[in-house]
């Protein structure tokens, strides 16, 4: 990723600019699913693994339009349960870790004034900020991190561990933790000394 004033850019043949990112962002539209309220129609065999793969009956979608059709319609309800939700139907999705997941890191700025945008696995557009906060879960046995980005609704995206390296070389220090700055909000990433 390499950055050029307000110009941002994920490979060298990519180039973006910060308003166009926003443009993006708010051009990014998904059916009401938080309004629907089907009756429940039982689980499918439906799974998507940690790394963001799809498995219909044991087998990977392989096309991506169709991951993104069925991630468009996905909700996670107050039972902790991922459902696809449609006006006239509830299914139950297993998911082992988050839906979605964060594969590239943009910036733009520095400092307190830095703005991180990420993109899922799926295309999604989402700019860290109050509404799209970064947490960070540690496994109490491994110590390993868990880095999410929160997405929409009850969704968050699982930040993908070449993601997390670029937040870590972005981290400052601040009241003892490590982290980054993203729309006037500080994230830690994780304590001074770990």
């Amino acid at each position: 990723m390499t950055q050029k004033n307000d110009q941002i850019s994920a490979s060298p043949d990519q180039s973006f600019r910060l308003d166009d990112i926003v443009r993006r962002i708010k051009g990014q539209k998904y059916p009401p699913v938080h309004l629907w309220n089907p009756p429940f129609c039982g689980d499918i065999d439906m799974r998507i693994a940690r790394d963001g793969t799809w498995f219909y009956m044991g087998t990977p979608i392989g096309r991506k339009e169709m991951v993104k059709l069925f991630a468009s319609i996905l909700r996670r309800d107050d039972d902790g349960r991922t459902y696809l939700v449609t006006p006239v139907e509830k299914v139950g999705i297993q998911v082992e870790d988050a839906p979605l997941v964060a594969v590239e890191l943009m910036r733009s700025g520095q400092g307190q004034g830095e703005t991180l945008s990420f993109r899922t696995n799926v295309d999604d557009l989402v700019m860290a900020g109050p509404d799209h906060a970064i947490r960070v879960e540690i496994d109490a046995q491994t110590g390993e991190p868990a880095p999410y980005i929160h997405v929409r609704a009850n969704l968050e995206a699982l930040i993908n561990r070449p993601v997390f390296y670029e937040l870590a070389a972005l981290a400052v220090e601040k009241d003892g933790q490590h982290g980054v700055w993203s729309g006037g909000e500080f994230y830690s990433l994780g304590q001074v000394g770990r």
